[in-house]
């Protein structure tokens, strides 16, 4: 599978966000090849040989993805020969460790759990379009159905547009609306991300808006890879709305597109917290009956000594969850 989250293009939104660059390792055998892109991050502890690195997906999802099998039997091997040269590039550019967040439906988590220490980290939701006639009225709930035929009764409507010339009013509904929630500045996005976003991935951005009284109370952006549809962001207006149900509206109005277009899968994401519990992931099932995924990340230390050295100076838990400890002491 190579989506968006498999492209150069995308991962180049978050080289800054991140503070490092995007790099690509690909590896051919006879077997077959594995395509791995991530990003390298200068770690900023100075240590005699260094500089060192260590590597992570960027935002979203990622990891290495095989391309092309010979022989489903040998697949194995292949990512056995994968692993060795993967650490032997590791060692040659002083990279220490790698945090991977493996992709929900490219399932390449499974694929790599001998060369990756794999945890579930929770379920993410989608909406199957293949195979449903009418997927919403196999995906939505009953009674999100009947809050979307209200709303368009009492006159909201959308627009959808693909490869928008600007994002500057979705900007400010999204910007006001993770300042309204109280949101991390992980969910932030400045000018430059956005900019940046248009240059390299305009063909597959679709812009959603709910319309009430001429005037916009929410907007969505959705990537459109292949037969999939993966939602990035989403906002409304601040005031009294809710009883218009603008995200209702913008989500039957994104799977209507993406029906026609011949898309199988709208990829939600997760919620905020691991469990069933969570609030974002119970309200996102609202859309999604049938469908979910499992998202897992993984680690790898590849150099140890290295490692347990800049635990130590850093005075960090190497037993610490977060991944890699000397981050997070």
């Amino acid at each position: 599978m190579r989506d968006l989250f498999f492209i150069k293009d995308y991962a180049e939104l978050y080289e800054e966000i991140e503070g490092g660059n995007c790099e690509v390792f690909e590896f051919e055998h006879p077997t077959g090849s594995v395509y791995h892109q991530f990003i390298k991050r200068e770690i900023p502890i100075p240590l005699e040989g260094g500089p060192y690195f260590d590597l992570m997906t960027p935002y979203g999802y990622g990891g290495p993805v095989i391309t092309k099998l010979v022989e489903e039997a040998r697949k194995d091997e292949l990512v056995s020969h994968f692993c060795k040269a993967f650490k032997d590039y590791c060692q040659k550019h002083n990279i220490v460790s790698e945090f991977v967040r493996f992709h929900p439906l490219a399932c390449n988590a499974k694929d790599f759990n001998s060369c990756y220490t794999v945890h579930f980290r929770r379920n993410t939701t989608g909406i199957t379009l293949k195979g449903f006639e009418d997927p919403v009225q196999e995906e939505f709930s009953s009674s999100t159905r009947k809050r979307i035929r209200k709303a368009l009764r009492d006159g909201v409507t959308y627009r959808i547009t693909r490869n928008p010339t600007d994002l500057n009013h979705f900007q400010d509904i999204y910007t006001k609306t993770m300042e309204r929630v109280g949101a991390e500045d992980f969910y932030f996005f400045d000018d430059v991300y956005f900019s940046k976003m248009m240059d390299n991935l305009g063909e597959q951005i679709i812009l959603v808006e709910a319309i009430f009284d001429s005037q916009v109370i929410g907007a969505e952006l959705h990537f459109h890879s292949g037969s999939v549809i993966h939602t990035h962001l989403s906002g409304t207006v601040e005031g009294d709305i809710n009883h218009l149900s603008p995200v209702y509206v913008m989500t039957y109005a994104i799977v209507m597109w993406a029906k026609e277009n011949g898309v199988e899968y709208i990829h939600s994401g997760g919620g905020v917290h691991p469990g069933h519990d969570d609030s974002l992931y119970l309200f996102k099932k609202r859309f999604g009956k049938n469908t979910e995924f499992d998202y897992y990340v993984g680690s790898r230390v590849w150099d140890k000594a290295m490692y347990d050295q800049l635990n130590r100076v850093t005075n960090a838990d190497s037993e610490n969850e977060l991944f890699p400890a000397y981050r997070w002491s």
